[in-house]
């Protein structure tokens, strides 16, 4: 039941006709778990928040940097360093007191992705890589929920509902449009080949529609469909997709074989082969050591400098472009702000021949600790 305060709250809601109260009450009673509370998860989360689904599950385990702020609105700059999750639920509780948001401060991943999804209705994708992507689809369909996905790309996106039942049948299924994943490397990411800031406001938001309309039942989702949105010429194409059981061959069958999954491995993004270094480990080895050179993978705008370490600075975005300025022949030490760009880079770096290749863990965040703690 609605409140007095939910019904004028929601009072624009309830003058629509085909949506009404009894549309609005089955927002209330929903749940409603968003993967990602980035570029596409902030405007999922905070239009699923004012639409009142009365419980919103938040799956992020990164904290706020700098660079996200172009286009991650739910975020300021006095946020940078925080944790997503947390910040995201706080400054949503207050837009909207009567939602109940429930923080997965983890990354989602084979052994905690069956777990947290049974406990909600519908999911919503806001992943930015291929593997979690697959994960997150294989969940779904081996707990039978709705998958809204949503992805994008420099100036161009993509939104469909997978596995949605209709008519006692479920439709298509990301692996039904895409079996495989591309060839690791060949599709950059944000960090890499950048995003226009707008696009995840307009791919989040539609995503966000297609969630209420799964919810409530109203209206003609994309499910069977799949749309692809050009930001430069504004141009929305409607494809259809066909349901296959092809994907079935490849795909974990039951939960027991989904947890011994290795997705990182399946799209050729596996970080198992990274050797990483430490803070202490890395300051002793520039005291002690002869032969290293440190690569920073951050943008040039990026503080603190860190001048002191004569690195070799060039953002990961221009690895490729720029391979002959990296000495094959050194033990290189890679770094950015958190530790993920390097790793990134690594991946490109030894797709090209390096070998001797090293991860500062945790980046300049976990050597700031470090260097507070040591003082």
């Amino acid at each position: 039941m609605l409140s007095k305060e939910e019904l004028s709250r929601y009072s624009r809601h309830l003058l629509l006709e085909g949506f009404g109260k009894a549309a609005q009450e089955k927002l209330k009673a929903a749940k409603a778990l968003v993967i990602g509370a980035g570029g596409l998860g902030c405007p999922v989360l905070s239009y699923l928040a004012a639409a009142g689904v009365g419980t919103i599950g938040i799956a992020d385990d990164d904290t706020v940097d700098e660079s996200n702020l172009q286009r991650q609105v739910l975020y300021s700059t006095d946020d940078v360093g925080k944790k997503k999750a947390s910040t995201a639920a706080q400054k949503l509780s207050r837009q909207n007191p009567f939602v109940k948001f429930i923080e997965h401060d983890v990354r989602i991943d084979t052994s905690n992705a069956l777990e947290i999804f049974n406990g909600y209705d519908v999911v919503i994708d806001g992943s930015d890589n291929f593997a979690t992507r697959y994960l997150v689809n294989d969940a779904c369909v081996l707990l039978d929920k709705t998958l809204v996905f949503g992805s994008i790309h420099r100036f161009e996106g993509q939104v469909s509902v997978f596995n949605q039942l209709q008519d006692g049948k479920r439709g298509p299924t990301y692996r039904c449009l895409f079996p495989a994943p591309p060839a690791a490397g060949s599709v950059q990411d944000c960090a890499q080949a950048g995003v226009l800031g707008v696009l995840p406001g307009l791919i989040g938001t539609l995503q966000a529609n297609e969630a209420i309309k799964v919810i409530t039942g109203i209206g003609e989702t994309l499910t069977g469909k799949i749309l692809l949105v050009d930001a430069l010429s504004m141009n929305f194409l409607s494809l259809e997709i066909k349901r296959t059981d092809s994907w079935k061959a490849i795909a974990p069958p039951d939960a027991g074989s989904f947890k011994k999954t290795d997705y990182a491995f399946f799209c050729g993004t596996s970080h198992e082969n990274v050797k990483s270094i430490g803070g202490k480990e890395l300051e002793h080895l520039l005291e002690n050591g002869a032969g290293t050179v440190l690569l920073d993978v951050r943008e040039e705008f990026e503080e603190p400098r860190l001048d002191e370490w004569k690195a070799l600075r060039i953002p990961l975005r221009e690895i490729e472009e720029r391979l002959g300025l990296i000495p094959k022949d050194k033990r290189l030490v890679v770094f950015c702000r958190s530790g993920v760009r390097s790793r990134r880079a690594i991946e490109v770096l030894s797709q090209k021949g390096f070998s001797d290749l090293w991860n500062l863990e945790g980046g300049i965040e976990a050597l700031q600790i470090y260097r507070d703690i040591a003082r």
